[in-house]
């Protein structure tokens, strides 16, 4: 079989490497014919150590700091690059919490060793929290409508077929979902695939060079993309799986910087015009406004610094220090018992049970017996019982303005408003309360939107030209 060099990046994820590691001896491709290199950027957690003593084989290169997935994968291309010409015939660049199917890289250096005109090869991406779901099957970029905008291939398609089996369970069967969907070919030309697997030919990957420096984000689709523009075919395989843990649940912090400016030197890269790049600046500048209406004032300003360093031609890494840091769940009873939180409101979006933090909430009311602890009613007018005994506020109006009126009539009446990150209620952030801000993960304490804030950032959108 052809040599592959797998490279691997890990960053203080040091049982998920492990664990990845422990998968590739699994694999059903001769270990005889693989190599690996893991990158560490300068984890603080054993990572290195371990590695070294449990797998001595692997090369392992050591960043002094941590320099990002675009840093880690550029380090491992540069070691690949240095080695003799025809060492390798393939490099398969691995995500570090990543499972893999047993057969993922066979079947990707099957495909492209049967079509010379394909350079790069991805695994079709599944859910690792859910793993009957597709994540993506490849992607393509948007670069009309809505220019950057990512379009995930069967995004969210399930496999009825594998409803309630873990993704440990289904490694080890023999699987292609293209038996399984419809209208599904068992691989097919797509823009890009995510580094978080994705084998190319070791002399493309040479001849396209290292990625942008764009820290996290973006890089393995500009990668591609560039490929593309080389001549190059680009495929996804629908049989050479992987899972990984999927993004859904995630609420994006200080990763809107990068996403924000790499998108913009990503379609500039690739030929986008002035008038395109200006209006997706304007887009960039707008979502500032949102993120100040909504009282995430530092999250707004990342959208600014976005534009700003794209402007100037400033890659790499950035040193973003945020004054909000997110807490655990726990910290939500020690939020609840402080004396001056008296009146809570909590918005129709937030779901206690499915973001499991009812326990915290009822603990408080049981030490504070004088906590008021309110609900929204849906917006269809349905009361939708979390607590025991509920209280819930008079219907919300469905007309634009009497909404808003309610809202703002409702200003000075509670001490605390408990918004959901994955849907806010702009209309509360103006409640002269703080605002809990809660997801799946964990939660934040903010203050009031401001005013002076939201001006500032809407007459600098509104007026960009």
């Amino acid at each position: 079989m052809p040599n592959v060099l797998v490279i691997i990046v890990t960053w203080n994820k040091k049982q998920y490497v492990l664990d990845l590691l422990d998968s590739v001896k699994t694999l059903d491709y001769p270990e005889q014919d693989i190599d690996i290199v893991v990158v560490d950027n300068a984890s603080n957690d054993g990572t290195a150590d371990t590695i070294r003593s449990q797998y001595p084989h692997v090369n392992l290169i050591c960043n002094p700091e941590n320099i990002g997935g675009t840093g880690g994968f550029n380090t491992g291309l540069k070691w690949a690059f240095e080695q003799p010409d025809g060492k390798y015939q393939y490099l398969w660049l691995l995500d570090n919490d990543v499972l893999v199917h047993r057969k993922a890289l066979t079947e990707l250096v099957d495909l492209l060793e049967q079509k010379p005109d394909i350079a790069v090869a991805g695994s079709t991406m599944m859910q690792l929290d859910y793993p009957w779901r597709i994540n993506e099957m490849g992607a393509y970029v948007e670069r009309h409508n809505k220019p950057g905008q990512l379009i995930l291939n069967r995004h969210m398609e399930v496999i009825p077929a594998w409803f309630g089996k873990s993704a440990e369970e289904l490694i080890t069967k023999e699987v292609d979902i293209s038996q399984l969907l419809m209208h599904c070919n068992g691989f097919m030309d797509i823009e890009y695939v995510a580094a978080a697997s994705l084998v190319i030919r070791a002399d493309v990957a040479k001849k396209a060079g290292l990625w942008r420096d764009y820290f996290i984000h973006f890089d393995d689709i500009e990668w591609c993309l560039r490929i593309g523009a080389m001549g190059h075919r680009v495929v996804v395989s629908a049989k050479s799986l992987i899972w990984h843990l999927s993004a859904a649940a995630k609420v994006p912090t200080w990763i809107l910087y990068y996403d924000n400016r790499n998108v913009l030197d990503m379609l500039q890269q690739h030929g986008s015009s002035t008038a395109t790049i200006k209006g997706l600046k304007r887009h960039i500048l707008k979502k500032a406004v949102y993120y100040h209406l909504i009282g995430k004032s530092d999250l707004a300003e990342l959208h600014d610094n976005a534009v700003t360093d794209f402007d100037q031609n400033t890659m790499g890494k950035c040193d973003i220090r945020l004054e909000i840091k997110p807490q655990p769940h726990t910290e939500i009873k020690n939020i609840l018992l402080q004396p001056e939180i008296k009146r809570v409101l909590i918005a129709y979006p937030v779901n206690l049970n499915s973001m499991n933090i009812q326990e915290p909430f009822r603990q408080a009311q049981l030490e504070r017996p004088e906590l008021q602890i309110e609900f929204m009613p849906l917006p269809t007018g349905e009361t939708v019982y979390q607590l025991p005994n509920p209280r819930f506020i008079p219907n919300i109006p469905h007309r634009f303005l009497a909404r808003w009126w309610q809202y703002w009539r409702m200003r000075g009446q509670y001490d605390l408003v408990v918004q959901s990150d994955y849907q806010p209620v702009i209309g509360l952030s103006w409640n002269n309360a703080k605002q809990l801000y809660v997801n799946d993960e964990n939660c934040c304490v903010r203050d009031t939107a401001s005013w002076s804030k939201v001006w500032q950032a809407g007459i600098k959108w509104f007026f960009y030209r």
